[in-house]
């Protein structure tokens, strides 16, 4: 284990983004697209439960993860992760689990669900994969969701880069990478000031764009999740030990990299010192969360 999470009396990394383990996103919402990222890469999907997921996290020394919703349904007809079931997991444990809605933009019920979910369901925020999901988050359409989501004053998680989901199949299902790029989230960031944006992934093919922009914009931040340490680009590793150091955090991508392996990485693949290490871990996070 990395010697600032055994510095630690209890489990302490964030990682900030995961997904359920279980049937419920694996099989029904991911369906033949993640079949074909599975294939792709030469694995198999498999299903555990959540006191698996839970024990797995804690012997690796992360004390919370946030637990993110899913709903693509009317770009690829795939049932959605429902917000109940995210909450009723979250509340099953709530010491662990921070939960996220998943909000289909192309509904049009999506403002309605948006609230539903801060108000009723106490979620701490959103998630959004564009390329799944088929929008392009800086069309005009979608302003009321941004502005009624910075009203409620939670932050959101906007899918970054390119995407396995598809991968391989004629077409990709369908999926346009275009979507994925960060330079679209530009202009959210830029009209929406108030909105506390977390952009996944280290956006391959974007990688420099992503970083232009979290060095420009002070509302937006990102992870290093979807990507083992050892294959993250150079300069993304540069910046988040440099001028980026308060904006990077730690996220998985849970099932698809397992929090152990992706730790092995971190300290085999960078030499970050142990006050930019903690950033990365928790601190970012916690701060980013208002915790």
């Amino acid at each position: 284990m990395l010697s600032v999470l055994e510095q630690e009396r209890e489990p302490r990394a964030v990682d900030v983004h995961a997904h359920q383990p279980t049937a419920e996103f694996l099989e029904d919402a991911g369906g033949e697209m993640m079949r074909d990222a599975a294939r792709k890469f030469g694995t198999s999907i498999e299903t555990w439960d959540y006191d698996a997921m839970r024990e797995e996290y804690r012997e690796a020394g992360v004390g919370r993860a946030v637990l993110l919703g899913w709903d693509a349904e009317t770009n690829t007809g795939n049932p959605p992760v429902p917000n109940d079931y995210v909450a009723e997991v979250r509340d099953e444990h709530p010491d662990f689990f921070v939960g996220f809605g998943g909000v289909d933009p192309l509904k049009d019920d999506c403002v309605e669900e948006a609230i539903r979910c801060v108000e009723d369901l106490d979620l701490s925020g959103f998630k959004f994969q564009q390329i799944a999901q088929g929008f392009d988050p800086s069309a005009p359409e979608h302003e009321p969701l941004w502005e009624t989501i910075a009203d409620l004053g939670v932050p959101v998680v906007f899918h970054g880069g390119s995407s396995t989901l598809g991968a391989g199949a004629p077409g990709g299902r369908g999926l346009k990478l275009k979507y994925g790029n960060p330079m679209l989230i530009d202009d959210v960031a830029a009209d929406h000031p108030d909105l506390r944006i977390l952009v996944a992934h280290p956006a391959f093919p974007w990688e420099r764009e992503q970083l232009a922009i979290c060095q420009q914009k002070g509302n937006v931040y990102m992870d290093l999740s979807g990507w083992l340490p050892k294959y993250v680009d150079e300069q993304v590793l540069h910046y988040a030990g440099t001028v980026l150091e308060d904006k990077v955090m730690f996220g998985t991508d849970y099932p698809m990299i397992r929090p152990d392996a992706w730790l092995d990485s971190f300290e085999r693949h960078t030499d970050f010192p142990e006050s930019v290490q903690r950033k990365i871990l928790w601190e970012n996070a916690e701060a980013f969360f208002e915790w």
